[in-house]
């Protein structure tokens, strides 16, 4: 199947009520265990490569692996660069093939968010590609010992109505609680806040930080207007525990190990696949 832009997928997401999953990817493991879970579920998913890694030797390379194997899958699948962080960073994931960026400019003041996300969408858009953007701050997992730190961060549902009217961004990722890495303490999410965003904004709001929250506070994200969720830490560390599990075997291999990785990640995946109501929308 050609590789194609998110924008489709994410807005029947919307108008069906399910969220398509991000999967952040870096080696060749795990990605094999997010395209097994994808054609196992036929799920339309999203892989994502952080973008890190769009500034070292391999990532041309690997970013003709990724295009390939979204290429190859029986249902729609994007490749999109994970939290851009210039215009530069975007414009390199664009000539490297991806369908889809992420530009994120959450700790630039407004005006200049603004004004870096407006370039990056007239660049996407000239070549067929979506865009994400981020207003408001999704922080790590250490945010969460300062609670007043997190609401800090929290997306204004008047600004988000500006931004994505002044930018022409496709997707906005937002904070409404979330955050990146391992919680140090509960999550709570501002679902009032985020229904408040959904009346003011019509274009498939994003999740970041997934990995952690409950089964409920998923689905009721999703309830109130999320259309797409990025997970990476949970399969990682999954992944990780079962490798070292593998290693301490009996008939241990560099084969069994790297099988756990990928089999970690394709149950991961599934269970997440399943979770957000997007099993089975390949269609």
């Amino acid at each position: 199947m050609t590789m194609q832009s998110a924008r489709s997928t994410l807005a029947a997401a919307q108008s069906k009520g399910y969220a398509i999953p991000l999967f952040d990817t870096f080696e060749m493991l795990g990605t094999e265990g997010i395209f097994q879970a994808i054609e196992e579920k036929g799920a339309a998913t999203i892989v994502g490569m952080y973008a890190h890694w769009i500034e070292k030797p391999q990532a041309r390379a690997f970013a003709a692996y990724l295009s390939a194997r979204c290429q190859d899958a029986s249902v729609p699948v994007s490749l999109m660069l994970d939290h851009g962080g210039s215009v530069a960073n975007c414009i390199t994931a664009l000539k490297y093939g991806f369908s889809d960026v992420m530009f994120d400019g959450s700790s630039l003041p407004l005006e200049e968010n603004i004004a870096q996300t407006r370039q990056v969408v007239e660049a996407a858009h000239a070549m067929g590609a979506g865009v994400e953007a981020e207003l408001g701050h999704v922080g790590v997992g250490a945010d969460y010992r300062d609670p007043d730190k997190v609401k800090a961060g929290y997306t204004d549902p008047a600004a988000a109505e500006r931004f994505v009217a002044e930018t022409g961004v496709d997707f906005l990722a937002i904070a409404i609680g979330t955050a990146h890495g391992v919680y140090q303490g509960t999550p709570e999410l501002d679902i009032e806040r985020l229904s408040e965003i959904r009346k003011r904004v019509d274009i498939p709001l994003v999740l970041h930080g997934g990995s952690g929250l409950s089964d409920e506070q998923f689905r009721s994200a999703i309830e109130a207007g999320i259309c797409k969720v990025n997970v990476f830490t949970d399969l990682g560390l999954t992944a990780c525990r079962r490798a070292v599990t593998a290693a301490q075997a009996p008939d241990v291999s560099f084969f069994s190990i790297g099988e756990a990785f990928t089999e970690a990640f394709r149950e991961r995946c599934g269970y997440y696949m399943d979770l957000f109501g997007a099993s089975g929308q390949g269609d």
